[in-house]
């Protein structure tokens, strides 16, 4: 089940930039969004960009402010590189790892700003806390998708991250036909080599000496083994 992590689009005013949010929201395995007040009008440019992600793309959520797109959130961080006091300033892969922590609790809520001049002063004391890209000071500002897709990438890291590995695939388990097989081999080997004087006399030993390996649930790849070594054995003792 998707965690409930959502990114919230403040006035965004480009239709390609919305394209390819969504694809890559959809790489990253994220499709809850709510967009406040979207400039962009006509959305063929942006179903252009988002390549088979279109649902994600439709599946959008209108707001008309940022108060109702994050009423429902345990935790809001707004991207912005102004410092605030009181307001941490954390990476992207920070904020990532704590959001999926976070996610255990309630919603949670990634807000961009808009093209031009970000988040207002008002929308950043909204947000908890807050979050940048340690750019370089030669170009510090960063296309709105392409934000999407570093904070999507990060959220995506720590997601994987948290999941428990999957269980080992378990080995194909011997049959009770292959079981025979060993029982039946042991049994040859045990009275050619004179363990067992007589077969029928030599029932309940046999037994006892193969319930250990019956309990112990051979794989097929083990009973092949005992198999090939007793037939070995056996041909040797003779």
């Amino acid at each position: 089940m998707p965690l409930p992590i959502r990114l919230v689009l403040l006035r965004p005013r480009n239709a390609e930039n919305l394209g390819a949010a969504a694809r890559a929201m959809k790489n990253c395995g994220l499709s809850e969004w709510t967009w406040v007040h979207p400039e962009a009008e006509d959305l063929a440019p942006a179903r252009r960009l988002a390549v088979h992600a279109d649902d994600v793309l439709e599946a959008a959520g209108r707001a008309d402010s940022l108060d109702a797109a994050v009423a429902d959130c345990v935790w809001v961080v707004g991207t912005s590189s102004r410092k605030v006091e009181g307001k941490r300033r954390l990476s992207p892969r920070a904020v990532a790892e704590e959001m999926v922590q976070r996610a255990a609790q309630g919603p949670v809520a990634l807000v961009f700003g808009d093209e031009r001049s970000g988040l207002t002063n008002a929308e950043v004391e909204r947000c908890h806390d807050l979050s940048a890209v340690p750019t370089a000071p030669e170009q510090p500002s960063i296309n709105l998708a392409q934000a999407v897709l570093l904070y999507a990438y990060e959220l995506r890291m720590a997601t994987l991250a948290s999941e428990p590995p999957p269980p080992a695939p378990l080995p194909v388990a011997a049959t009770d036909t292959e079981l025979a097989q060993v029982e039946s081999a042991l049994e040859d080997a045990l009275v050619t080599g004179g363990f067992l004087v007589d077969k029928h006399a030599g029932r309940t030993g046999l037994r006892d000496l193969f319930a250990p390996l019956r309990r112990s649930r051979l794989t097929r790849k083990e009973a092949r083994l005992w198999l090939a070594a007793l037939h070995t054995l056996a041909k040797k003792l003779r």
